[in-house]
C-alpha cells in the first residue's frame, strides 16, 4: 500500500513538472509583451501594464471558486477549466490586437487569469497524494518545471512577436495551441476528490479562525509579499529596459534570466527547506528580495537589470516556496479547499494590487524612465519590512505544532 501510494504521489509530480513546463511557457510569453502590447493600444501610457493587471485580477476573482471546484470536481477537472480559460483568453486577446481593441485585449487578459489561477494549484496539488517527507520536494519539483517554461516562453516571443503583420498576434495564436494540447497531460493525472464530510463529521475550521491562526497567518503574508514583489517589479522591467536604450529582445533576455532563477533553485529548495526549516529559507528569500532592489538602485546598465532580476527569481523561490509548504502542513484535508482558496485570492489580490502599481509608478513617477523604475524599486520596502516582521514574531512564538 505504501509503494503504490508513493508511486501515485510520484506519478502526479511527474505529470504537474511536465504542465508546469509546457503550459506554463505561457505565462513568461505573455508577461513579455502584455506592456509593450499594452502601451501601443492603450490611450494613455499610465495604462500600459493594464493587461498585466488584469490576468492577475482574474486570477484573484477565480481562485475561490476555482479552488471550490476542485473540492467538489477534483483536479483533474479544475485543470481542464484552467487550460479553457487560458484558450479563451488567447482568442480574445488576439482578436483585440486584429482589432486594435485595448478593451476587447483587455477582457482577454481577464479570462487569462483564469489559467493563471489554476496554473497556481499545481503546486498544492503536488502536496495532495505526498507523504509529510516528500511534500516539500513535491512542491518544490513541481515549481522547477517553471525552469523549461521561462527557456521556451521568451525565445518562442522572439519567433512569434512578429510574425505577423500585426505585433504580437502571433504569440496569442501559439498560446492558444499550448492550452489546447497541454490540457491533454492532465488525462494522466491521478489525484482522487476529498471525500464528502458525512453528516455529522467534523467540517474544520471557518476561514477567519485558518487566518488567524499564527502559522497560516504567516504563510499567507511572506507568500502575498514574495509573489506581489516579484510582479511589482517584473511587471515595469520590460517598460524600463526598453525605455533605457535598449532592445525588445533584451528585455526578453532579462525576463527569461528571471524566470529561469525563479524556477532553477526549485531542484534544491525541497532539500534546503527539510535540512534548516522552512522559517530559514522564508528569511533568506526576503533578504535576497531586498538584495534585488539595492541592485537595481544602483543603476540602470544592462547588466544591473540581470542582476536584480534574477535576485528577484531566487528569493521569490525560497520565499513562495517556503510559505507554500508551511500552509499546506497548517491545515487538514478537509479545509484544503477553503484554505487554499482563500490563500490564492490574498495572494493575487496583493499581485493584482502589485500590477496596478507598478504600471502606474514606471509610466506617471517623474519624467524619466529611470526615475520610474527607482520608484517602482523603492515600493518594494514597506511590504520587505512587514513580511520580515511577522516572521520574527512567528519564530519568537512558543513552538506550533503544524496540522496532520
Amino acid at each position: 500500500m505504501q509503494a503504490s501510494s508513493a508511486s501515485r504521489a510520484r506519478r502526479n509530480v511527474t505529470v504537474l513538472v511536465l504542465a508546469q513546463a509546457f503550459l506554463g511557457a505561457q505565462m513568461p510569453m505573455i508577461f513579455t509583451i502584455g506592456g509593450l502590447a499594452g502601451q501601443s493600444l492603450a490611450p494613455n501610457p499610465c495604462f500600459a501594464t493594464l493587461p498585466i493587471s488584469l490576468i492577475v485580477l482574474g486570477s484573484m476573482l477565480s481562485a475561490t471558486p476555482v479552488s471550490a471546484f476542485m473540492q467538489r470536481f477534483g483536479r483533474r477537472a479544475g485543470f481542464f477549466l484552467g487550460t479553457f480559460g487560458g484558450t479563451l483568453g488567447g482568442i480574445v486577446g488576439a482578436t483585440g490586437l486584429y482589432l486594435q481593441s485595448f478593451p476587447i485585449f483587455l477582457l482577454g487578459s481577464l479570462l487569462t487569469g483564469l489559467y493563471m489561477s489554476a496554473q497556481g494549484f499545481y503546486r498544492f496539488a503536488a502536496a495532495d497524494t505526498a507523504s509529510p517527507a516528500f511534500r516539500p520536494k513535491a512542491i518544490s519539483y513541481v515549481m522547477a518545471g517553471g525552469l523549461v517554461s521561462a527557456l521556451i516562453g521568451p525565445q518562442l516571443v522572439k519567433l512569434t512577436a512578429n510574425a505577423y503583420v500585426v505585433p504580437f498576434f502571433g504569440t496569442y495564436a501559439t498560446v492558444i495551441a499550448i492550452n489546447l494540447l497541454g490540457a491533454l497531460l492532465f488525462l494522466f493525472l491521478d489525484i482522487p476528490k476529498p471525500p464528502a464530510p458525512a453528516e455529522g463529521s467534523p467540517y474544520g475550521r471557518t476561514r477567519w479562525h485558518l487566518l488567524t491562526t499564527p502559522r497560516i497567518a504567516v504563510a499567507v503574508i511572506c507568500g502575498m509579499v514574495s509573489y506581489a514583489l516579484m510582479n511589482l517589479v517584473m511587471t515595469s522591467t520590460p517598460l524600463a529596459v526598453v525605455g533605457c536604450g535598449y532592445e525588445t529582445s533584451d528585455a526578453a533576455n532579462v525576463v527569461s534570466a528571471h524566470v529561469l532563477a525563479m524556477f532553477a533553485p526549485s531542484f534544491f529548495t525541497g532539500q534546503i527547506i527539510n535540512r534548516f526549516g522552512v522559517e530559514k529559507v522564508m528569511g533568506l528569500g526576503l533578504f535576497i528580495l531586498a538584495g534585488a532592489g539595492a541592485v537595481a538602485m544602483s543603476g540602470v546598465e544592462l547588466e544591473n537589470f540581470f542582476l536584480a532580476l534574477v535576485l528577484l527569481g531566487i528569493g521569490w523561490n525560497f520565499g513562495f516556496i517556503g510559505a507554500t509548504t508551511m500552509l499546506a502542513g497548517a491545515h487538514s484535508a478537509e479545509e484544503r479547499g477553503r484554505m487554499q482558496g482563500l490563500n490564492d485570492l490574498l495572494v493575487f489580490g496583493g499581485v493584482t494590487f502589485a500590477s496596478l502599481a507598478s504600471g502606474g509608478l514606471m509610466n506617471c513617477s517623474g519624467g524619466t524612465p529611470q526615475q520610474g523604475w527607482s520608484a517602482v524599486v523603492m515600493a518594494m520596502a514597506p511590504f520587505l519590512v512587514l513580511a520580515g516582521g511577522a516572521l520574527i514574531w512567528l519564530v519568537l512564538r512558543p513552538t506550533e505544532q503544524p496540522a496532520e
